[in-house]
Formats: structure tokens, sequence, C-alpha cells
């Protein structure tokens, strides 16, 4: 188990020596190289592959260990200053080194076929394989310098990755637009990150919590300075995970190449902001309003992305759109201190929604051999229609991806989905009335989307149209189908029993003189508050009305 942690800081880097072939190969044999590109598919694999097998065997040690925290070097500047680079190994970086890896795979052999008529082969490959070692360091990262440093290198990817076909206007404005965008989000996560620096003197997590616990404690702190700083620190989540205002880019960046839609918007790029704000909860939790703050941008996130999906006739902005509204049921939940139904509908979705993107890659590349090469139609849903006789296993998976992400049972949406409305209840009547009618205009806009597609009739003229598809899609559709139809088997009891969330919030024993963790403060009094407000709840039903004094017990914020 010591051997396995210790050369664990190595696993961000594995897909590395890809890109850097690539590059060498172009400049030293660029024939040889372009002559054999399609090899260059089968190390990305492998190497992804090779960090899914250490990353599960790390997540099985963690369900029974504690979090390990190992700095690998050491930069001292004096003697007041000295940062360290390491790892932090607990249940959400486990969580998160296997959905990046898993997703990743799957994308990457869905590529090796979507890509191989593509000029930009070699260039495709590279940058996914830096994209993966770019968020697998940020979730591995120990502190707020390192998550910076991934951070912005995840920008970077995203910004090479959304101007892949650079040639073409839409796409090469398309990522100047995210990349400023999210500048103006990684510009405050900078201050916020330098404030709480200021405050605390330690970028370490595993020393940050706990300064700034018990300074708030001691109430040694500027209470507005705090919250500013973690306004600013929430700013860069807002906008790498495309949520209110800072939501402008994300239909944009689908002038990319569908797969890297399906990687960017699945369960990476836009899962670094929900992952940020989850490793930073502890601190959040302890400043006034912020965790308000986050489940209002959350719920305005919600209700905005259903209802700018309800008027899109591009197959892949409607699908953007989508996933900024389920988002935002992630940050929502969150805000309310739901941090397991959080991290359960972040899995369940990106499952779900890297099957809708990957089957309309399939849809657009069968809408190409009609209508040519062009987005504004092989895309357009209005030209679409009655292609289920065409491409049965993709509409199959497609269908399949749909009943999950609109929450039927027993699919893997519905139960995350389920625990965070439930909650919605408990934390406010308004959010809750909000995130339903959201859930029901999800189904309206998944269903629409499905509908134009695959029924009805086609509605341009074909000629001699088969339909055939390449035989990776087949293994693609079944491991992304099991996948969205087994996680619907793990309540998030047994979820977090399985993976270790539970060991995320502890609930720790008050001894006097010592301040509780704020993570174990929050547990037990949402552990305590919900079961207030179910016995409520259950005497109300039996017709019992409580006195005034029981129902302002459990005020809503």
């Amino acid at each position: 188990m010591e051997q396995t942690y210790q050369y664990a800081w190595i696993l961000p880097f594995v897909p590395l020596p890809v890109p850097m072939l690539i590059g060498m190969g172009l400049l030293l044999f660029p024939t040889a190289t372009k002559n054999l590109r399609r090899m260059w598919a089968f190390p990305s694999i492998l190497l992804l592959s090779i960090v899914m097998v250490f990353s599960t065997n790390l997540s099985i040690q963690q369900i029974n260990s504690s979090s390990i925290y190992q700095y690998v070097w050491s930069w001292t500047v004096d003697n007041d200053f000295s940062f360290e680079f390491g790892y932090l190994i607990d249940p959400l970086t486990s969580i998160m080194l296997l959905l990046i890896t898993t997703v990743g795979i799957m994308v990457l052999i869905y590529s090796d076929n979507y890509m191989a008529h593509d000029q930009g082969y070699l260039r495709f490959f590279a940058y996914m394989s830096f994209f993966s070692t770019s968020m697998l360091g940020l979730v591995t990262s120990s502190n707020l310098i390192q998550i910076y440093i991934f951070w912005e290198l995840v920008g970077m990817c995203s910004y090479l990755l959304i101007g892949f076909w650079f040639t073409r206007p839409p796409a090469a404005n398309a990522c100047q637009k995210a990349f400023v965008t999210n500048r103006v989000g990684d510009f405050g996560l900078l201050l916020g990150i330098l404030g709480l620096y200021w405050i605390t003197g330690s970028f370490e997590f595993r020393d940050l919590f706990e300064i700034f616990n018990n300074l708030i404690y001691n109430h040694e702190v500027n209470s507005p300075f705090v919250t500013l700083c973690a306004t600013l620190l929430f700013a860069g989540a807002v906008a790498k995970s495309a949520q209110f205002p800072l939501h402008v880019w994300l239909p944009d960046a689908m002038e990319g190449p569908t797969p890297i839609s399906a990687l960017i918007h699945a369960a990476t790029m836009v899962a670094a902001g929900v992952f940020l704000v989850a490793r930073l909860l502890p601190l959040f939790i302890v400043i006034p309003y912020i965790m308000n703050l986050i489940s209002l941008i959350g719920i305005i996130t919600v209700l905005l992305g259903a209802t700018l999906a309800l008027a899109q006739k591009d197959i892949k902005k409607g699908l953007a759109y989508s996933t900024m509204s389920q988002l935002g049921y992630m940050m929502l939940a969150l805000g309310m201190g739901s941090y397991r139904s959080a991290l359960f509908h972040l899995i369940t979705h990106a499952y779900s929604k890297a099957l809708l993107f990957l089957g309309s890659g399939s849809v657009i590349h069968s809408m190409e051999t009609i209508v040519g090469y062009s987005p504004d139609k092989s895309q357009n849903m209005v030209f679409m229609g009655g292609l289920t006789k065409y491409v049965p296993i993709t509409k199959t998976s497609f269908l399949l991806g749909t009943l999950s992400l609109c929450g039927i049972p027993p699919l893997a949406c519905f139960w995350s989905k389920d625990e965070i409305l439930n909650d919605s209840w408990l934390y406010s009547p308004i959010f809750a009335i909000l995130a339903w009618a959201t859930a029901g205009l999800t189904a309206f806009y998944m269903f629409r989307i499905y509908l134009l597609t695959f029924e009805g009739h086609l509605n341009v003229h074909f000629q001699n149209y088969t339909g055939n598809q390449n035989i990776s899609l087949y293994s693609i559709s079944l491991w992304v189908n099991t996948c969205t139809i087994t996680g619907g088997m793990f309540s998030t009891d047994s979820y977090s029993t399985v993976r270790g969330v539970d060991k995320l919030i502890p609930v720790d024993v008050y001894l006097p003189g010592c301040p509780p963790k704020p993570e174990a403060v929050i547990d037990a009094i949402t552990k305590l508050r919900k079961k207030i407000s179910r016995e409520i709840y259950e005497d109300r039903i039996r017709g019992w009305n409580p006195p005034r004094r029981v129902r302002m017990a459990v005020p809503a914020p």
C-alpha cells in the first residue's frame, strides 16, 4: 500500500510522453510520422489505461484508510516562505481520477475512427493527452498554487481544443471567447488565493482549513475581506463550470470536434469548477453568506440553462446548455451542504452526458454523408428525423442517455437528482419549486432533441444512404450504457460507503476548548435539520400542527 502511494505523484505525468513523442516525430521524421499517424492512438489509450488501473487501486485502498498527503520537493525562498510541491490522495481525488480516466479512455477510442480522415489527427491526440495530464494534476494537487498552475494549463488546453479547426472563423472566435471569459474567473481565483494566503500564511490544504477555522472561531479576521476572498475564489469555479453570469462561452465551445465536446463538457473541464468548490467547501462553510451565494448561483444556472436548451436547433448546443443546467444542480447541492449528492450527480451525469455527446457525433457523421461537411446543416435538428432505421445502435444509446438524464428510474441520474431535489425541500421551498420545475423542463428539452433527431421522417433528400457505423462505437456504446445503467444501483449512502465519500465529511467528537472541524459541524447540522424537518413533516401528515416555536427552530435560509 505504501509503495502505491509513494509513486502516486507520477500518475498525472503518465500520458505526457505522447505529445512529446509526437512533437519530436514531426520535427525529426515528419513524413514517416504522418504516414504512421494511426499508431499514435494506441499509446494514448494504453497510458491512460495504466493511470486508470492505478487509480482504481488507490480508490480501493482509500476505502479503509485516511487521506494521504506527501510532498515531493520544496522551494524555500527565505525563512518566512517555503512552497511544497506534493500530492493529496483522498476520496474526492480518487473519485475524480476514476472519472477522468474512464471517460478519457472512451473518448480516445471513439476518436480513433471519428478523426481518422482529419488532417489534424496527430495534433488532436497530442492535445488530448496533454489535457489529461493537466486534469490529473489538478485533482491531485495538495495546495492552492498547484491547483492554479494546473487550472491554467487546463484553460490553455481547452483553448487549443475548442479552436482545433482554427481555419474556420467560428472556431477561432469561439476559442478566443472561451479563453477571455475564463480569464475573468481565473483572475478572481488568483486574487482570492493571494488574499487567503495573506490571512492564513499558508497555501497547503492540510494547514489552511485548520488555521482559517481557528481565526474565524477567535474572531481574528475581517469578515468583509474574508467574504470578498471567498467570493473571488468562487468566481474561478463559476467561469470554469459555465455558471451564470460567466456561462456565455459554453455554447460557442461546440465549434470543436465532438469528442472534445464529450471530454470537456462531460467529466473534465467543466467538472473542475465543481471540484474546486468541493475541495474548498470546509472553508466556504464557515464564511457568512457564501453558501447562500453558491446555492443562488446554482439555482439561477439550473433554470437558465434549461430554458435556453428549449430553443436550440443545433444538437450539440442543446446538449451544452443541458450540461450547464446539470452543473447548476451540482452547485446548488454544494451550496445546500449536500456534499455527497453533488458528487454523486457529478459522476452519474458525466457518463450520461458522455453517452449523449458521443451519440450526437455519430449522428453528425451520418448527416455529413447526406448534406456534406457543413456544421450549420449536419448539426441542425431541423434537417434530421427518421434516423432510427439507419443508426439503430446510436438511437438506442441516445435514448438510454436521455432517459437517464431525465431522471427515469432505475437509471443513474434518477438517484442522484432525487437526492438533490429532496435536500432542496429541506433548504428552501422556493429553490425546491424551481429545481423540480426545471427537472420537468429537462425531460421536455431532452425528448425534444431525441424526437427531432430519430423519429419522424428525414427532412433532407438523400440517395443510397446505409448509415454504416464504425466498430469502435459499438464498444463505446456498450461501455457507457453499462455505466449509465449500473450507476443507479448505488444510493448516496451505499455510494459513499463504497467510495469513501463519507470520510470527506466526518462527524468528530467535540472536545471542550477545541473548536470542531467546520466540515463536521455542517454535516451534523445538516443531518439534524433533515431529521427535525422530516419528523415535523410526518407529524403534519398525521394531522398534528406543531407549535410555532418548533417551526421556527428550522428556518429556511
